[in-house]
C-alpha cells in the first residue's frame, strides 16, 4: 500500500505493475477525504518589492479582511521566516516560527491554539506541508518557494537552493486552509507562472550526493544500480561521481567491490567522507567522531554569515571543554552534539577521551583531501585544490592562515564562501598529502631570462615554488629555439645586417635555381635546430644572443663554391663612373643601385648583375629620385634634358651638362 497526497499515482501504479508481470495491474484508489472549499487567490508582487515585504503585507491584509481563523504562511527557510517575523512585530496576533530546527516545546507552541482573543500567524517552512498539522488554520499564504538539496558534482557539495515549488505542492499547501471550514489560499505568484511550474516535485534521488547510497549497495554486492528496479533511476553522472569518490576514499576497489576499509565505513551513520575519517583517524578517534558529528549535524553556531566564525575548532572546544566562548554558540545544540559524538564513538569502537586541537586540520583532511585551500593575496582570499576561488570574511580568525581544510562551502561555482574550515600547518600539509604531491621541475622564461622552476603542486595548488638560473644544455638550447620561433627572427641580433646577405641569396636562388638555399623567414624558423642550435652552446637567455654573429653563421651554411660565387654574382657594392662604391639593394624584383645623376656622366652602360641590367635609382644632389630606369643610354637621350632644366635651377652649384655622355662624372660631394 503506497499512500500520499501529492503522489504521481499513475506513474507509481505503472511501475509496480511492470515489476510484477504475473499479477494483475496495480489498482489506484483515490479518496477525496473530508475537506472544505478553498478559494485560491493570486497575488504576485508588484514592481521590485522584496518577497519578505510582499508576504508580510499579505499577512497584514489577511488579518484585516478575513474575520476568523489562523494564518499559515509558507516560506523557504529560517532566514525568510525571521525577516517576515520582524516585519510583523506589531500586528494584533500571536506570531510563531515553525521549522525543523526548533526544540519540541517551541514547535508545540506553534501548533497549539492561540490565547484568546488573539489569532495566530504561523511562519513555517514546508514542514507544515506534510509533517505537522497546524489546527485552526483558515488562511494559507504561500510564497511559492522552498529549499531543495542540489548536488554539484564539480564542487562535490550538496547545496540547499531556493526553487519554485511544484503544482502538486502548491495544492497540498492550499489544502491546509480547508481542514475545518471553507478557507482562503493566497499565492504570491501569478496564475500564468503557476501553469509553467512542474506538476510534481523532482525526485530527491536525481538531485543529491549518492556516495552513501552507493556504499550501501556495494555492501549488498551491487555495483550497478541498473540491476535494481527504480521508480526513478539515479542519474548515471551522479552514480559515476559517487563511485569515483568511494574509490578515492578506499571504500571500493577498482572493480567497485567493497574493501575492508569500506566494510568498516558502512556501519557508521555518517557520510562516507566522514566515515573514512573516523576509520582512519587511529589515535585521533574521539576528535574524528566530534568532527564528523559537527559536520553531519546542524552548526551549533547561529547568526548572520559574516558574524559566525568559520573555524571549526571553536565548536570542538565547546564540545570537549564544556565552554561557550563565543556568543554565537547555542548551548542546547552543543549538548545534543556532544551526545551524538559519544554515540558515534560507541558505534566506531572508539573510547571517549581528550583531543588535541592542533590535530584538527590533519584529521579533517582525511575526509576532505580535495578541499585543501591555500591563501592567495589578501587575507580571506583562497584557492581550492580543484582550482575554484573561495573566501572567508576578511576579519575572520582563519583569514590570515596560509592553508585551510574546508569542510563546508556555500556551493557556488565561482568565488564560493567558506562556511566551515580548519587551519592546517604547512608541515602537516606535506605529511598528510606526501603521496599526492607532484614535484615538477621545468625550464621557463622569466622575462628574457631562462630559469629552472621547481614546484611542489597538489592538484591546482602550488604549495612551494623556487627558481634558479639554468645551466647551459640541450634543454636550454631548445627553449631558446622555441622562444625565437614564437617571437620571430627579429629578436636575433644583427638581423638587419643579415637581411642584406639573405636578400642576395634570395636573388641568386630566384635567378640561378634552387641550388642556393631558402633563407626566407618561414624556412629559417622551421630549421633553427640545424643552422642556429650548434652555436647556442652557452646562452642562458635572450641577452646572451648578443654574442652571436648572425652573418657569419649564415655564410657558414653556404657550400664553399657558393661562398665564393656570391660576392662575384651578387656583389654588395658596385663602383660607378665617378669612382664611388654604391651599395646594391636586392630587396626588389631586380637589383637596384641608388646613385646620383652626376656619378654616371660619361657612361652609357647600365651596370649588370648576373648578366642582366640593374635598376638605376637616379637621384638629385639631395638624394631625391628623379628617374628610375634600366636603360641609362635611353635616359640620356630621352628624359635627361627635362630633368636638367628642372634640376639646374634648384642645384646651380652642381654640374648639369648639355651632353652628359661626353661630360666627366662629378666627384665632389
Amino acid at each position: 500500500l503506497v499512500m500520499s497526497a501529492t503522489i504521481d499515482a499513475e506513474g507509481v501504479a505503472g511501475f509496480l505493475s511492470s515489476a510484477s508481470e504475473s499479477k494483475p495491474p496495480v489498482p489506484v484508489i483515490t479518496a477525496q477525504g473530508r475537506s472544505h472549499p478553498v478559494d485560491i487567490r493570486w497575488q504576485p508582487p508588484r514592481g521590485r518589492i522584496r518577497m519578505d515585504d510582499h508576504v508580510a503585507g499579505l499577512v497584514r491584509t489577511a488579518l484585516d479582511t478575513e474575520p476568523s481563523g489562523d494564518v499559515l504562511v509558507f516560506l523557504p527557510g529560517m532566514g525568510e521566516i525571521n525577516r517576515v517575523a520582524e516585519r510583523l512585530d506589531n500586528v494584533l496576533a500571536e506570531v510563531h516560527r515553525l521549522h525543523g530546527s526548533l526544540p519540541p516545546s517551541d514547535q508545540d507552541r506553534a501548533i497549539s491554539p492561540p490565547t484568546p482573543p488573539f489569532r495566530k500567524v504561523v511562519l513555517s517552512t514546508d514542514i507544515a506541508e506534510t509533517s505537522i498539522t497546524v489546527e485552526g488554520v483558515r488562511v494559507v499564504i504561500d510564497s511559492g518557494m522552498a529549499r531543495s538539496p542540489r548536488y554539484d558534482a564539480r564542487t562535490g557539495m550538496t547545496r540547499l537552493t531556493t526553487i519554485p515549488i511544484s503544482r502538486a505542492s502548491a495544492d497540498q499547501r492550499a489544502g491546509r486552509a480547508g481542514r475545518i471550514e471553507p478557507g482562503v489560499a493566497i499565492r504570491a505568484w501569478s496564475r500564468l507562472e503557476h501553469g509553467a511550474r512542474p506538476p510534481q516535485i523532482e525526485p530527491e534521488i536525481t538531485q543529491v550526493d549518492l556516495a552513501g547510497f552507493m556504499l550501501e549497495l556495494a555492501a549488498w554486492g551491487i555495483s550497478d544500480p541498473a540491476e535494481l528496479p527504480f521508480l526513478e533511476p539515479p542519474p548515471p553522472r551522479s552514480v559515476e561521481e559517487a563511485l569515483l569518490l568511494l574509490t578515492r576514499l578506499g571504500a571500493l576497489d577498482d572493480r567497485y567491490r567493497l574493501t575492508e576499509t569500506g566494510r568498516a565505513m558502512v556501519g557508521l551513520p555518517v557520510h562516507p567522507r566522514l566515515a573514512r575519517m573516523v576509520v582512519d583517524a587511529e589515535g585521533d578517534g574521539t576528535l574524528a567522531c566530534i568532527l564528523a558529528t559537527l559536520i553531519d549535524e546542524r552548526d551549533p553556531m547561529r547568526g548572520r554569515p559574516d558574524e559566525v566564525p568559520v573555524d571549526i575548532s571553536l565548536r570542538v572546544r565547546a564540545i570537549t571543554d564544556r565552554g561557550f566562548g563565543h556568543q554565537a554558540l547555542v548551548g542546547p545544540a552543543v549538548f545534543r552534539l556532544r551526545d551524538r559524538a559519544r554515540e558515534l564513538c560507541d558505534r566506531a569502537g572508539v573510547g571517549w577521551g581528550p583531543v588535541d586541537t592542533d590535530r584538527i586540520g590533519p584529521v579533517l583532511a582525511l575526509a576532505y583531501p580535495d578541499r585543501l585551500a591555500v591563501r592567495r593575496g589578501s587575507p580571506g582570499r583562497f584557492q581550492l585544490r580543484i582550482g575554484t576561488s573561495a573566501f572567508t570574511p576578511p576579519r575572520d580568525t582563519l583569514a590570515p592562515e596560509q592553508f585551510l581544510v574546508v569542510a563546508d562551502l556555500d556551493g557556488r561555482r565561482k568565488d564560493t564562501r567558506i562556511r566551515l574550515a580548519a587551519g592546517i600547518d604547512p608541515a602537516d600539509v606535506l605529511t598528510v598529502f606526501s603521496h599526492q604531491i607532484d614535484h615538477i621541475v621545468e625550464t621557463v622564461w622569466d622575462g628574457d631570462r631562462l630559469v629552472d622552476r621547481t614546484r611542489s603542486q597538489l592538484g591546482a595548488l602550488v604549495l612551494e615554488e623556487t627558481t634558479q638560473r639554468v645551466a647551459p644544455g640541450a634543454a636550454t638550447t631548445q627553449a631558446i629555439i622555441e622562444k625565437i620561433r614564437e617571437r620571430g627572427l627579429g629578436i636575433l641580433p644583427l638581423i638587419a645586417k643579415a637581411s642584406e646577405l639573405r636578400t642576395r641569396v634570395a636573388y641568386l636562388r630566384e635567378t640561378l635555381g634552387e641550388d642556393w638555399p631558402d633563407w626566407s623567414d618561414q624556412n629559417l624558423r622551421d630549421t633553427l635546430e640545424s643552422w642556429l642550435a650548434p652555436y647556442l652552446r652557452e646562452p642562458r637567455g635572450l641577452d646572451d644572443l648578443k654574442r652571436i654573429d648572425l652573418v657569419t653563421i649564415l655564410r657558414s651554411q653556404l657550400p664553399y663554391p657558393q661562398s665564393v660565387d656570391i660576392d662575384r654574382q651578387a656583389p654588395t657594392h658596385i663602383t660607378v663612373p665617378s669612382g664611388r662604391r654604391r651599395r646594391v639593394d636586392y630587396s626588389g624584383e631586380t637589383p637596384t643601385l641608388t646613385v646620383r645623376v652626376q656619378d654616371m656622366y660619361g657612361s652609357t652602360k647600365t651596370p649588370l648583375i648576373g648578366g642582366k641590367p640593374m635598376t638605376l635609382d637616379l637621384v638629385s644632389p639631395a638624394n631625391r629620385t628623379v628617374q628610375i630606369t634600366s636603360d641609362l643610354a635611353g635616359f640620356w637621350e630621352d628624359s635627361y634634358q627635362e630633368v636638367r632644366k628642372e634640376m639646374a635651377g634648384r642645384y646651380p652649384k652642381h654640374s648639369w651638362p648639355q651632353d652628359p655622355v661626353r661630360a666627366k662624372p662629378e666627384v665632389k660631394g
